[in-house]
């Protein structure tokens, strides 16, 4: 069961690390992820919008600084088996923060699409399982 928690963080790592460096640009240009969320905005249920309107669009410049770099460092703590409970549950946290204010969780294709149900699944079992993998890295010093 470890070795099988230890290759779901890796591979959930990798992904989350893709997803991050397809997010750079917002480090430099705020004003993306800003267009991404008016778009939900007009799509959006009325809890989506709300949550849009009342701390998403407000934050967007803190945002888009924040998701790209806690995508790459929640993705390099995964593949690399270092904190992985905790990297897995602020990454599920994150995930369902956009999920959510998308709109898309309320949506019947949400449960077939593979950045749905999959991605919360996996990073919930590493949150609730993933302590003391095999083959991580451990920064906790021996005496």
């Amino acid at each position: 069961m470890a070795a099988g928690l230890r290759g779901l963080s890796v591979l959930m790592g990798v992904f989350l690390i893709c997803m991050g460096l397809g997010k750079t640009a917002w480090l430099t240009d705020d004003g993306l992820l800003l267009a991404e969320l008016e778009r939900w905005q007009g799509l959006a249920p009325a809890a989506s919008r709300w949550y849009l309107e009342t701390v998403a669009i407000p934050a967007s410049p803190l945002f888009a600084r924040l998701v790209p770099l806690a995508e790459l460092a929640a993705g390099a703590a995964l593949v690399l088996g270092y904190r992985v409970q905790l990297a897995a549950a602020l990454a599920l946290v994150m995930v369902a923060n956009f999920h959510f204010a998308s709109g898309i969780m309320f949506t019947y294709g949400y449960l077939a699409n593979g950045y749905g149900l999959p991605v919360l699944g996996g990073l919930f079992a590493l949150a609730a399982g993933g302590a003391g993998l095999p083959f991580g890295v451990s920064l906790s010093r021996r005496t």
